[in-house]
């Protein structure tokens, strides 16, 4: 349902949130969340341009998180490289639907809106704090 894109953009920021404020190396962040380096590249760009992480070059350079993991939340990436389309329309271009959407697309429409408002209302901070004993990326670094 998220595409690959969403799927790598919350590893790394992940990543990121568990070692915040301190920048990162992109091939680090790349053999750990086990992203290829060249979509990686891609997707950190994307998520600069959003004001989601801060890239610097140089000695001392790396990738960090633009603002703190309490104040990020997964639809906050999400939506920086995949926003999510919400059905507003008949997707059939039934002139008869218009805007009243049927009842498959209606429903569909509601699983959407659902799954944005648990990503609206998650944080990164939330997700590491989380007492699940599958720790995000835990095993990934082996």
């Amino acid at each position: 349902m998220l595409s690959q894109t969403v799927e790598y953009a919350l590893r790394a920021v992940v990543y990121l949130a568990q070692h915040a404020p301190e920048p990162q190396k992109t091939s680090e962040i790349a053999a750990v969340t086990k992203v290829p380096p060249a979509y990686l590249s891609k997707v950190l760009q994307g998520l600069r341009t959003e004001d989601i992480v801060h890239l610097q070059r140089g000695v001392g350079g790396g990738v960090s998180l633009a603002k703190l993991p309490a104040e990020l939340t997964i639809l906050d990436v999400v939506n920086a490289v995949d926003p999510i389309q919400r059905i507003t329309t008949c997707p059939l271009d039934l002139a008869a639907h218009g805007v009243r959407l049927c009842a498959l697309h209606r429903r569909m429409d509601d699983a959407i809106k659902e799954m944005e408002n648990a990503f609206r209302s998650t944080t990164l901070a939330e997700l590491l704090q989380d007492p699940n004993p599958s720790v995000p990326l835990c095993g990934a670094e082996d």
